[in-house]
């Protein structure tokens, strides 16, 4: 979706910055998740959301709307399950990312509810992004969304059990296995030792 210039119409009030509705942005895009999440699957269990996801989720959206990308990894090579790991090096799980960015017009501003729709409309079309939303397993989430110039960036973050569990002493720091779908991570492991963390791979939305 493509932004277009536009003036405001002479005593017509302008939007509100849309910079003060990232918060409730996040909020309703969490809503709108959990309820498409059990039309997917009535049995899925119910995401929490974690203020240690929303930290992260939310440091992500930050850094593509300065730095102008859509990416799961930024320009210096961060990613979610990087940042996690550096915030509690103990966690253990699955991670999933759904990224998008939609644009605006100056006329328009943000409008809380469309914007929350077309960004899950979006990811309804993308089969890993559907599929994340879909995971009967995860059971926190993260929200962030933030705005630069004329486009809002947003990333969602998924995850299973936030709990601290102690790391095998054998088990190297910060290991991670990619998996190409939920389904995937979620198959008996090989009779190899299971690394402690896992993360499930996605495609953004771009």
């Amino acid at each position: 979706m493509l932004a277009a210039c536009a003036e405001i119409p002479p005593g017509r009030p302008l939007p509100p910055d849309p910079k003060t509705q990232m918060g409730a942005l996040e909020t309703r895009i969490a809503i709108l998740v959990e309820e498409q999440r059990h039309r997917l699957d009535p049995k899925a269990r119910n995401l929490a959301i974690d203020p240690e996801l929303s930290k992260i989720a939310r440091a992500r959206a930050a850094d593509m709307a300065a730095k102008n990308y859509l990416a799961h990894a930024a320009p210096n090579g961060d990613t979610s399950a990087s940042l996690l790991m550096k915030q509690d090096e103990r966690w253990q799980g699955l991670l999933g990312e759904n990224l998008a960015a939609q644009h605006y017009t100056t006329l328009s501003g943000v409008t809380v509810n469309d914007f929350a729709q077309r960004f899950l409309d979006e990811w309804m079309k993308s089969p890993p992004h559907r599929d994340n939303m879909a995971f009967a397993n995860y059971d926190h989430a993260g929200v962030g969304a933030a705005v630069n110039g004329d486009t809002v960036y947003v990333a969602l973050l998924f995850s299973t059990d936030m709990g601290l569990k102690p790391r095998p002493p054998e088990a190297p720091a910060n290991a991670v296995t990619a998996f190409e779908s939920p389904a995937a991570a979620a198959a008996p492991p090989p009779p190899a030792p299971a690394n402690p963390m896992r993360l499930r791979g996605t495609v953004g939305a771009q």
